[in-house]
């Protein structure tokens, strides 16, 4: 750092990060320091620095949800050359799919070289707006594909393991990441009710229970620099303005106060307290104070969307303090002294890195695996794997020969897009290839069916590429209907009707697959997601057998009719017999109820699969927790690491997940959940015959119960822990039961803060 800030103790490496913060934020006087808390995205001032100090403006938003992404902050070089791409792996729900917490964490380490090289190369910031982690509650949310599914203990190890990629493990950050939305935000746009104005009604049970965890994973024990507090007001306060969300859990439960973290606003938050959303504050000096005073540190504002934030109208009107304005720029600067930005090049681990760690030979491999083991086989009736060589294969629909749609949201500039079409080509099949359509107006001509018949008869097997895209389920984008657009449903109809092996692989958000389960005519379905750059490389690797699918869906796939039972308002979780409201998620949605649960996933092969150790054992709390050192006793793990023991069976060898979950019929008030994820892992390239083991570790706190009160409690009684997707831990021959008895009183694992006068 060059300039008048070269003697200032923010450029001093010896001192403490919080002390060379505080030295920038005192040689600021208050007319710099106002223009450094307001983002100004779309007009490109950014947070306009300090030219007197000789600090520079600095862009806080810049993206990378699974690669460097397309953001204000990031700068692609659009003529070519170096730093025109970044890898893109595969979506968030796509990777979640394949339950590997190791490949979430080589994945993120990739993003975040590549990150660090665009920024030493002054093509992106240090901060990241990234993951976003809120449960996907309703499967008509149009951002689900952005987050890692519907279970917390799945969300919040994918999270645990990207934040150590990102972030890295070193004294400096490799880049800054920011955890969002905070708090239950699910909703964008239904019913003329957008983000904007939505207050999302949500009990203290289902708060702590399931919207938080994931959060709290970043904040209390990830660490993570960031968080994005989101559109909607919970109950009855904005997000950003909402005190007990921010001070109450965030800072003080859950102490997120140890590097003076920072909070930015979702952008235009604050404006949407004004009367026309939220109708939370009359005017705009009112809402800029409101949310810098709960503790949020920095605003996005998006230019062109009047009235902006008004942080100087605040200030001279004595609604915003000085005090409080330092406090949010110390959090700020201090998240970049944490990075290494105000250091020299030789005191940083991560200033070589540049253009030729992007997109490395590496990269590409790990892109390609981040597809292949998230594909999800949803139904085979012994066509796959299939050879395809010698024969004429149909590749019909509108992602058969897909670009910018195998990639989904929040995306960047691949250096490549292998699709369907590019991979069937590199196998040097012979193909014929048809479009299809999306989702067309009722009204549209059908300029897709003939074309389609066309190549599928003229070929030996068809290979139909479909499902959504982010036309049909988006950002500001929700969902009314959760079937298969009609128009695609008919021709895959029409294509098995002529009797051939017929293949849909299916992309985007799930659908109501039942008619497609249903027809015998339909061989095979392979869901992928969205997957990346490599994705149609990925699949037609699964479909001829190069690389097994052993993904499970990180989601629970709903019938249609699920949506006209409650509305996408309705944030309750669990069912309400007398109003006939369902449950929400496979733990209060019983397996008759759904079309395919949460965690389902076919092999070609067969697997036995039990949990271990086989025989029971009774345990106090006493016994519980003694033994466990840690600061937080729902981190505990239980005494006896759970051993998921799975032989293949079959005769080809496959990757295999297992999933542990635990059931309980007494233990604690009623209703009870049907089940309860507790933990996974993934066996790879177990041979016919061979039997492989994966100890895992099971937390008391998702082992716990949570009360009416927040309070997630050890209740005594009996626990089974259960291997696999059924009602009862059987299906595609998993099964196994074992259980634990505990006995005595019921332990308090973490006392959830109650809102302020209650």
């Amino acid at each position: 750092m060059n300039g008048p800030l070269a003697n200032n103790t923010v450029c001093d490496t010896t001192a403490s990060p919080p002390k060379r913060a505080a030295a920038l934020v005192e040689a600021m006087n208050i007319t710099e320091k106002l223009a450094n808390l307001v983002e100004y995205v779309m007009a490109r001032s950014s947070s306009k620095g300090a030219p007197r100090l000789g600090l520079p403006p600095y862009e806080w938003w810049s993206e990378a949800l699974h690669g460097v992404a397309a953001s204000p902050g990031v700068s692609f070089n659009w003529s070519g050359g170096p730093f025109s791409y970044a890898t893109s792996f595969a979506n968030p729900i796509t990777l979640s799919a394949a339950f590997d917490d190791e490949l979430v964490q080589k994945v993120a380490d990739v993003i975040s070289t590549e990150a660090r090289a665009f920024a030493n190369a002054g093509s992106a910031g240090l901060d990241f707006w990234t993951p976003n982690i809120n449960p996907w509650r309703d499967p008509r949310w149009g951002r689900g594909s952005e987050t890692p599914g519907e279970d917390p203990v799945r969300i919040k190890g994918y999270v645990r393991s990207l934040l150590r990629g990102l972030e890295g493990e070193e004294s400096i950050k490799k880049v800054i990441a920011t955890c969002k939305h905070y708090a239950a935000y699910d909703l964008e746009r239904w019913h003329n009710i957008t983000r904007y104005e939505f207050d999302a009604i949500v009990s203290l049970q289902d708060l702590s229970e399931y919207y938080l965890p994931p959060f709290q994973q970043c904040a209390r024990d990830s660490k993570v620099g960031s968080i994005m507090c989101s559109y909607n007001s919970l109950n009855g306060t904005p997000a950003c303005a909402n005190t007990y969300l921010m001070d109450d859990i965030l800072r003080k439960h859950w102490r997120w106060t140890e590097d003076n973290n920072y909070i930015t606003s979702d952008c235009n938050a604050i404006k949407d307290f004004l009367p026309d959303e939220h109708n939370f504050t009359q005017t705009a000096a009112e809402a800029a104070a409101a949310a810098y005073t709960a503790g949020t540190d920095t605003v996005c504002e998006v230019a062109g969307s009047p009235p902006y934030t008004d942080v100087v109208g605040a200030y001279d009107q004595k609604l915003l303090s000085e005090e409080v304005i330092d406090r949010a720029l110390r959090r700020l600067y201090e998240g970049l002294v944490r990075a290494g930005y105000f250091d020299p090049a030789s005191a940083s681990p991560y200033r070589d890195i540049g253009w030729s760690d992007v997109n490395t030979a590496e990269a590409q491999a790990l892109a390609l695996q981040s597809a292949s083991d998230g594909l999800v086989l949803l139904k085979n009736d012994g066509t796959l794997p299939i050879k395809l060589e010698g024969k004429t294969v149909a590749l019909i629909g509108h992602w058969a020969s897909g670009t910018r749609s195998m990639l989904g949201g929040y995306s960047g500039i691949p250096p490549y897009y292998h699709s369907p079409v590019y991979a069937a080509g590199q196998l040097n099949l012979t193909y014929k290839y048809a479009s299809g359509p999306v989702a067309p107006a009722s009204a549209a001509r059908d300029t897709w069916t003939a074309d389609a018949l066309s190549a599928a008869n003229k070929s030996d097997v068809i290979l139909y590429f479909g499902g959504l895209d982010q036309s049909v389920a988006s950002e500001d984008k929700d969902r009314d209907s959760i079937a298969w657009p009609p128009a695609q449903l008919t021709l895959i109809q029409t294509l098995a009707g002529l009797g051939k092996p017929l293949v849909v692989i299916q992309l985007g958000d799930q659908v109501d697959d039942t008619p497609l389960l249903t027809n015998p005519n339909v061989s095979a379905i392979l869901w992928a997601g969205y997957p990346g750059q490599s994705g149609g490389t990925a699949v037609l690797n699964a479909i001829t057998g190069v690389s097994p699918p052993a993904g499970r869906l990180p989601v629970t796939q709903y019938p249609s009719s699920y949506t006209s039972q409650l509305p996408l308002t309705d944030m309750s979780l669990r069912p309400d017999p007398a109003s006939g409201r369902p449950g929400r998620t496979y733990r209060w949605l019983p397996r008759n109820a759904t079309v395919l649960p949460f965690g389902y996933g076919l092999h070609y092969t067969n697997f036995t699969a039990r949990p271990n150790p086989a025989q029971n054992f009774t345990l106090t709390p006493s016994a519980l927790l003694a033994p466990c050192k840690l600061a937080h006793r729902d981190l505990c793990p239980l005494p006896y690491p759970v051993t998921v023991e799975v032989t293949n069976t079959g005769a080809r060898t496959s990757d295999y997940v297992g999933l542990v979950f635990a059931t309980t019929r007494d233990a604690g008030p009623p209703p009870h959940p049907l089940k309860t994820l507790v933990a996974y892992a993934r066996l790879r390239g177990i041979a016919p015959g061979r039997t492989a083991r994966a100890q895992v570790q099971v937390a008391l706190g998702d082992l716990a119960r949570v009360d009416a009160a927040g309070n997630r409690v050890l209740y005594p009684g009996r626990y089974g822990f259960v291997l696999g997707v059924g009602e009862d831990g059987e299906g595609e021959g998993e099964g196994g039961v074992v259980e634990m008895v505990v006995s005595g009183e019921e332990v308090v694992l973490d006392e959830f803060p109650q809102p302020r006068g209650e």
